[in-house]
């Protein structure tokens, strides 16, 4: 059977992929960051001792947030952003913390004040119990019970 060579309409028009409305491409509108300037918020949160690893990870998970990117290209990128942004650090001259060491553990918390406190007063009862007088117990004499499972009560 012979097939006929009809014209097809479905396809895409030529160099329809080479038009698209004016903003429509995101390189077509304008960039989240101008200048160079707009950096110092960056610089700002890494002087009041934020961890890199803090920042670089709420940067990825807001761009996971906005559909920029997926978790798993996030996750992939972490490194990079965190080598960018001690970069930036170091140009500026400024200290920072990577967050990549363990935490070191800080006495001053609330919660260790709470479990200091809530020790010394288990001291002091257990000080004020061995301060009581010891009373002496009188047992009293009972009729044995015969032993077993299938003995008689009586």
């Amino acid at each position: 059977m012979a097939e006929m060579n009809e014209p097809s309409f479905d396809a895409p028009i030529p160099g329809m992929s080479l038009t698209a409305e004016l903003g429509g491409r995101p390189w077509q509108s304008p960039p989240q960051y101008a200048t160079v300037e707009q950096t110092d918020q960056l610089l700002d949160v890494l002087e009041m001792g934020v961890p890199v690893t803090t920042l670089a990870n709420t940067m990825q998970l807001s761009g996971v947030m906005e559909g920029k990117h997926t978790v798993d290209v996030g996750v992939l990128i972490m490194p990079v952003i965190m080598e960018m942004i001690s970069y930036i650090a170091d140009t500026a001259g400024i200290e920072y913390d990577m967050g990549t060491d363990k935490p070191k553990k800080v006495s001053e918390t609330l919660v260790d004040k709470a479990l200091t406190k809530l020790q010394e007063e288990e001291d002091k009862e257990e000080e004020q119990i061995e301060v009581m007088p010891e009373v002496e117990v009188v047992e009293e004499k009972t009729m044995e019970e015969p032993a077993g499972l299938m003995s008689r009560r009586v």
